[in-house]
């Protein structure tokens, strides 16, 4: 039996820390917490990403945005201060210089009032050495750090949080209550992170990652797309999410659980990778697939990727037994005319003809009209993409 199946038994795998945090209060008591706040705080897209995530026990055992101290050990140490892994820190950010310590912050995104945090914490980060430590680099040439950089504001506050409600979105994004309740007992649950529309390649990947050694036979793997903020050039959330609603609808198959995650990325690779097998442990997954250079990103000056193909997967397994999870790598798939999807050394060991058809090939066919092989796509994905 695998390490996370012993982990679990007969149930799910216990969420992070033991318990699954849940911040949101009754209705009958929310307006005495409304009538209890001082001052108020519209949250980025980033922010109410990350405070929902919190309320509803997705980075459990966090229970409100980190204090300095937890910050600064989480970006030197990949660890909080009472030494819980954590791949990059939560924080919430302003330019208020009223906001004080012992104040109670109204949080408001887009019309709605979100919860309340009682602000603990205040201070003025060092965005350099987060920069180095989260992603390895300072260079602008990386989006989270142009992001901590150009986009967060001047302090960082930090305290315990409540909440009222979840952000309204396009993408109904299950908690992680809401998915246990529906994964099977007593069997692994491999999950398959992603932040673009599915291919004919990523089915294959994650659906053969069902018979990996590690896997027990009654596994189920949980389709689980960030769809909250990501790259500037990748494809809107609400577009990525008709194109996961309408694959779901024409791929029948029981093994595969469907849900969305209200994540921003920060294309953070080995941190990255660790911050969604905690993320996914509380979602009730033992297994977490890896692939070549998950997360990563390239610089826009020399094309140069600033992490290395191997680099988040290789943090990731140093990691897994503390987490009590494991990970599957990710198959290096190719498509051959003789067998279909094969592994490349099976093709290169047979002498197989494989067929390429590269993103930028498939954005100038997507544009021009032209007819999309359906091993490289499926329709409806494409349909949505051409709608859109």
């Amino acid at each position: 039996m695998s390490q996370a199946s012993n982990s679990k038994q007969s149930g799910l795998i216990a969420p992070y820390g033991g318990t699954l945090v849940d911040l949101i209060v009754p209705l009958d008591e929310r307006e005495k917490y409304k009538q209890a706040a001082t001052k108020s705080l519209e949250c980025s897209d980033r922010n109410a990403c990350d405070f929902e995530l919190l309320v509803i026990g997705g980075f459990s055992p966090e229970r409100g945005f980190m204090h300095k101290a937890d910050y600064e050990s989480v970006v030197a140490n990949h660890r909080t201060t009472s030494g819980y892994l954590f791949g990059l820190p939560i924080v919430l950010d302003t330019e208020r210089k009223d906001i004080v310590l012992g104040d109670k912050v109204l949080l408001t995104y887009k019309g709605q009032n979100l919860g309340l945090l009682e602000v603990e914490d205040k201070w003025e980060p060092d965005k350099v050495a987060e920069a180095k430590g989260c992603y390895g680099t300072t260079s602008l040439e990386h989006p989270a750090v142009r992001m901590i950089a150009m986009e967060r504001k001047h302090f960082y506050l930090g305290g315990k949080v409540i909440g009222f409600e979840l952000p309204k979105r396009v993408f109904p994004c299950k908690t992680p209550s809401e998915v246990r309740g529906e994964l099977p007992k007593g069997e692994d649950v491999v999950a398959f992170q992603c932040r673009n529309p599915i291919h004919r390649a990523h089915y294959e990947l994650f659906t053969r990652a069902l018979n990996a050694s590690n896997v027990s036979s009654k596994a189920v793997v949980l389709v689980h797309p960030t769809c909250g903020p990501t790259q500037q050039d990748d494809i809107p959330g609400t577009v990525r999410f008709q194109t996961y609603e309408r694959l779901a609808d024409e791929v029948e198959n029981t093994r595969i659980r469907w849900a969305y995650l209200p994540y921003a990325m920060h294309m953070a690779g080995p941190r990255e990778a660790l911050q969604h097998m905690i993320i996914r442990r509380n979602y009730g997954c033992t297994h977490f697939i890896i692939g070549r250079d998950m997360a990563g990103c390239k610089s826009s000056l020399n094309g140069e990727d600033f992490y290395g193909p191997y680099d988040a997967q290789n943090f990731a397994k140093e990691c897994s037994p503390e987490l009590t999870m494991e990970t599957v790598p990710s198959l290096n798939l190719v498509y051959t005319e003789e067998e279909g999807y094969v592994t490349a050394e099976h093709a290169e060991a047979r002498g197989l003809h494989v067929r390429k058809l590269s993103g930028t090939q498939f954005r100038k066919m997507l544009r021009s009209g032209e007819e999309i092989p359906e091993w490289f796509a499926f329709r409806s994905v494409v349909e949505v993409l051409r709608s859109n």
